[in-house]
């Protein structure tokens, strides 16, 4: 995805590079907490706002799945995601092979854009509690 050039406000960038910082894959709230010790008026909303225009114009990955919250990450080199299927911690896969060229294919009616791929696991954390 091309990256859109963003006008950069202090709070913008503060969350992009608290964001950056971290390996953790943040939910909103999670990165509202950490934020918030460098920009104590800084509200929530504030925070899912930024959060989605910086997804939006490339910055971050927004990370969704069905019945999960949303996560995100502020690395955006090709690499994929496995998924704890317990607790929903996300960790990075990074691989050698670059993503399929997939722009521009169509299939039944779609016009595809792009392709993600997310593994489900079972992370060390809750592999010790079973």
């Amino acid at each position: 995805m091309a990256r859109i050039q963003t006008r950069m406000t202090r709070q913008r960038a503060v969350i992009l590079e608290e964001l950056r910082k971290l390996k953790s894959h943040p939910t909103a709230d999670e990165l509202y907490s950490i934020v918030r010790e460098r920009l104590p008026r800084i509200s929530l909303g504030t925070v899912y706002r930024n959060l989605d225009f910086l997804a939006d114009t490339g910055e971050i990955l927004k990370l969704e799945a069905a019945g999960s919250t949303k996560r995100f990450d502020g690395d955006t080199s090709w690499h994929q995601h496995v998924r704890c299927v317990h607790c929903g911690r996300i960790g990075d896969i990074m691989t050698p092979r670059p993503a399929p060229d997939v722009e521009g294919l169509a299939v039944d009616g779609f016009s595809i854009i792009g392709a993600r791929v997310e593994y489900d696991g079972i992370c060390e954390r809750c592999a010790g509690k079973q």
